[in-house]
């Protein structure tokens, strides 16, 4: 693959990654099956596995996915033929009936894509929550 093949896939990739930010944002069902592969499987930040598009699509409407923000972080892209994989950190803000709704959520993610017909789907998604930082416990000295 030359160089500027590689740049221009890359900023595909980063594109998309933003459309498919804005979809969850935004809850717009259908730009996200446009961006999910019927395929689509996740290993969620509740440690379950959504094992389609559809069941994901649906957390959706039922709202259990829905941000009042989502701020999300590419760190690392590697390609490999027809697979993008897309590494880095996410922050949310969950509200309504979503977990952990009225807080700021941490999280690491790693999507990847893959290109079928000169179109870009992801196909898998793992995020996972950190957990905040202990906060330091102070000793007094007698």
């Amino acid at each position: 693959m030359r160089k500027e093949n590689f740049n221009s896939e890359e900023d595909v990739i980063r594109q998309l990654e933003e459309q498919e930010r804005q979809a969850v944002l935004q809850q717009n069902v259908a730009a996200l099956e446009r961006l999910w592969s019927e395929e689509f499987i996740v290993n969620n930040p509740q440690n379950q596995i959504s094992t389609s598009r559809g069941d994901v699509v649906a957390l959706v409407k039922r709202g259990l996915i829905r941000y009042a923000a989502f701020e999300r972080r590419i760190e690392s892209i590697r390609f490999s033929a027809d697979i993008a994989i897309v590494m880095g950190a996410e922050t949310v803000e969950p509200v309504g009936d979503a977990p952990r709704a009225g807080g700021t959520v941490e999280r690491r993610f790693t999507n990847i894509w893959r290109k079928q017909d000169a179109a870009w789907h992801m196909i898998a998604r793992h995020a996972n929550v950190i957990a905040p930082a202990p906060v330091p416990v102070t000793q007094t000295v007698k």
